[in-house]
């Protein structure tokens, strides 16, 4: 068994034969969603959670061996690498041990040890560290020099030295870790100057604060450590200073001699200036790298349940962004989500043009045959849905709240600007609220993830693993749903496995030159696109009314002989093979079996085969809020209303019960048992109904709890 693959096994679990098989498939420049879809023989059926923890480990174990070839180097330039120290190097599970290894043999700033190793003092230190001697005032004064000007600069000189080698020494930093771990305290300060701040008063809760650093949850830590940055507080790491020097004093000192009472006083010194700041800074890192995680998570899972939101579909909208004085903009959009008609109506003070408004949105309703209207959540939200609920329509028509968030963001974007360079940012801000009704995947992979508003402090985790986990998020939701490579905006495409930017702006070009396309087949036309992205992309890419009907369903390409060989012993076609779940279920799959396709591939095969193309997620529904409810100020103790999950976090859930300020389920009132994860009970745009638990108007927050 490699390294490697050693490595990702202790760390994951997993079988060695899949972790194995996986690093093969990745080496091949296979993605994530491809491996899981279409490779589960190889892998052991290892699904995209699994598949991305090898790739975590993977990477982990690379820049792991890559730093210690650095080290390697490094200390053999100095010719002090030995065998046994390469050998530790070598076996060296993890950065922070190995960085232990390398902290003796680190270039150093000057620093009070080296200069005392200059001043010719570390053979004094040395005798002080034998302990056997009881005349060390005698021994320092053969140690006066220029440099050093008595016994006790000396002794003093050998004191630094003895506490560099303390801080280097790796059981005593690991001792000091596990008192960290265990029993750290993390408290606050306010800082007096910028107490009556009123920007300040957001983080009043951590003024005067403490509490077990391993117990702080990580949205606290994470709002802990935002004041500190924004100079309102002041953080301090603390543990029992007087039990952690003690326990170092066993490690070292034997002795009841004038070298012990060096040692103490070295001991001390090492611990206030060397091993503390720096190991409690680490603690602090490690806790901060932890909340991160757990930031991100909540942020992916969000994402997740947002990009697979439901969908309304291919339908006429009508988009409303609404607005006061600035007037609402409507737009009227194409079942392809294309722009068909702008206008602006002021329904709302101070114009107040009510029934102007109502005679343009009725016209305009029948003119382009719309079915369904979305508007916007943002400001004078409320009004104008109670305003277009007044409208008589001849037809049955869907009035749907839709978020705004990130839609600014968006109109503002080169995207947007490159899609609709003739309007301005008000119009493509209400394009953006009516497809995202439409298809919420499609309209919401143009815009920044972190524009969207489903995280929890995302500015202030780690932005490179928050861009990484959230960019894997979005590409497995755009594959496990498929693309329409006809009429899929560029920004789509790329997610796709395989695609990329590039390809997906080729993809395009070719589109605009070439037209539509008609298979599969023609997909290898596009420029620069060759056969590996074809492989990885092909089955994700869906093709509609083509002539080989599998090209509009997840089947691969690779497997089309497959199908065509089932139809032919059912003495059928294709065409009809599709949807036929009674010839399918009788197809003995084992007869298929070969070197190169199993039962998990052919399994999938029939599945989709039942119902091909099919969209995974659930269908677009209307909500209506409580018509009564209009500002904070109406909500009262007791109430039950309906509402719309906006947000979640791990210290519960914000919800949208129809006013400006949404609510927050706190964790302990999702359940009347205790609650290890707020997504088990709640999914983001889920419609559930609350209690009104308490409304503090002054501060614009709401306690609500879950009705069951």
């Amino acid at each position: 068994m490699s390294q490697i693959v050693q490595y990702i096994q202790s760390q994951t679990k997993l079988p060695i034969s899949g972790i194995q098989n996986t690093i093969e498939l990745l080496n091949q420049d296979c993605t994530i969603p491809f491996i899981s879809r279409y490779r589960k023989e190889k892998t052991g059926n290892l699904d995209e959670v699994q598949l991305g923890d090898i790739v975590t480990y993977k990477e982990q174990f690379e820049e792991l061996e890559k730093r210690k070839a650095t080290i390697l180097k490094a200390i053999s330039e100095q010719g002090s690498l030995t065998d046994e120290l390469a050998q530790k190097i070598h076996g060296s599970q993890d950065l922070t041990s190995l960085e232990d290894l390398y902290l003796p043999y680190k270039k150093k700033r000057k620093t009070k040890a080296e200069t005392a190793r200059n001043n010719g003092l570390e053979a004094l230190a040395k005798i002080i560290m034998s302990q056997r001697t009881n005349e060390l005032q005698f021994i320092a004064s053969k140690y006066i020099s220029n440099a050093v000007s008595n016994e006790e600069e000396a002794l003093e000189g050998a004191r630094h030295i003895i506490a560099e080698w303390i801080n280097e020494r790796t059981d005593i930093r690991n001792n000091i870790r596990h008192q960290l771990e265990r029993h750290a305290i993390i408290s606050t300060k306010v800082i007096k100057a910028k107490i009556d701040d009123e920007k300040s008063q957001k983080f009043r809760d951590y003024f005067d604060w403490n509490e077990s650093l391993n117990r702080c949850p990580s949205h606290r830590l994470l709002a802990i450590l935002r004041a500190e940055n924004e100079g309102f507080i002041r953080v301090k790491i603390a543990i029992d200073d007087h039990r952690a020097i003690t326990k170092i004093e066993d490690r070292i000192i034997r002795s009841q001699n004038d070298c012990a009472d060096q040692i103490e006083i070295a001991i001390a010194d090492a611990y206030k200036r060397l091993l503390f700041p720096s190991l409690s800074n680490e603690a602090l890192q490690i806790a901060k790298e932890k909340a991160d995680e757990a930031a991100i998570n909540v942020f992916a899972k969000n994402l997740q349940q947002l990009l697979l939101g439901a969908p309304l579909g291919e339908k006429n909208v009508l988009a409303i962004d609404p607005g006061y004085r600035s007037g609402c903009k409507v737009v009227c959009l194409n079942a392809q989500g294309g722009l068909e008609y702008n206008e602006t109506i002021y329904p709302h003070a101070p114009q107040n043009d009510s029934k102007g408004a109502i005679k343009k949105i009725s016209s305009l309703v029948d003119a382009y045959k719309i079915e369904a209207i979305a508007i916007g959540n943002g400001t004078a939200s409320r009004e104008t849905e109670q305003l277009i609920r007044r409208i008589q329509f001849k037809n049955d028509i869907q009035v749907f709240v839709v978020s705004e968030a990130g839609a600014s963001i968006y109109s503002a974007s080169k995207i947007a600007r490159d899609e609709f360079p003739n309007y301005d940012v008000t119009v493509r801000g209400a394009v953006s609220i009516g497809r995202r009704l439409a298809d919420p995947l499609a309209e919401l992979v143009k815009i920044d993830a972190k524009s969207i508003g489903v995280g929890q402090y995302q500015h202030d985790v780690d932005q490179s693993k928050l861009k990484k986990r959230l960019d894997k998020v979005v590409e497995n939701c755009v594959n496990k749903v498929g693309v329409n490579i006809n009429t899929a905006s560029q920004s789509l495409l790329s997610y796709v496995s395989g695609i990329g930017p590039k390809l997906a702006e080729n993809i395009v070009a070719y589109r605009k030159e070439q037209g539509a396309f008609n298979s599969r087949q023609d997909i290898k036309k596009v420029s620069r696109l060759g056969g590996k992205a074809f492989e990885q992309g092909a089955g994700f890419l869906r093709i509609k009314n083509a002539k080989n009907p599998l090209d509009d369903s997840a089947v691969h390409p690779e497997s089309y002989g497959i199908v065509t060989q089932f139809a032919k012993d059912e003495k059928t076609t294709v065409s009809e093979l599709i949807g036929n779940k009674i010839t399918l279920q009788r197809i003995n799959l084992k007869q298929y079996v070969s070197s190169t396709v199993g039962l998990p591939t052919l399994t999938d095969i029939i599945a989709e085969l039942e119902k091909p193309g099919l969209d995974p997620r659930a269908q677009a529904k209307v909500f209506t809020f409580n018509q009564n409810i209009k500002t904070i100020s109406d909500l009262r103790e007791g109430q039950l209303l309906p509402g719309i999950v906006n947000n979640i976090t791990n210290f519960g859930c914000f919800v949208d019960v129809g006013i400006k300020e949404s609510g927050l389920i706190h964790v302990s009132n999702l359940s009347d048992t205790f609650v290890k994860d707020v997504t088990e009970h709640v999914s983001l745009h889920q419609q559930i109904i609350v209690k009104v638990l308490d409304v503090d108007i002054p501060r614009k927050r709401i306690q609500l709890k879950l009705h069951t």
